[in-house]
């Protein structure tokens, strides 16, 4: 009876704690499901992972460049963040997040660049 109770107690505490989230977390998985749903979301994520940019960026936690989620942070999300974020993934740039320079990527139009910018802001949360 005893190892019945603890073995509730251990599922309802589980139960409760959710997914991982955490009560600090401001994205609720409905939200994290939405903006996958996005259309930008897919096409600026395969456009992103086809560049090589998870080579030095990761969504939560920084690399040797910053976070997605915390350039999507730092940046407002207005049409001069597109163009001044996709410009800066076709030339590159250095200095802003530390001294290590983001390698330039030329061979991308400034419409694909826009789209990875896009995915990128979609992660704010």
């Amino acid at each position: 009876m005893k190892k019945t109770m603890i073995g509730l107690l251990l599922v309802s505490i589980l139960y409760a704690c959710g997914d991982g989230a955490g009560a600090g977390s401001s994205t609720t998985n409905s939200e994290k499901k939405d903006a996958s749903q996005n259309p930008a979301y897919q096409a600026g994520l395969d456009l992103v992972a086809k560049a090589g940019c998870p080579t030095c960026h990761k969504v939560d936690e920084a690399s040797t460049g910053p976070s997605f989620k915390s350039i999507a942070t730092k940046y407002a999300s207005n049409a001069d963040t597109y163009q001044n974020l996709s410009l800066k993934i076709i030339k590159g740039g250095s200095g802003v997040w530390g001294q290590i320079p983001m390698t330039p990527h030329p061979e991308l139009s400034q419409d694909d660049a826009t789209k990875m910018v896009k995915y990128i802001m979609l992660l704010k949360n």
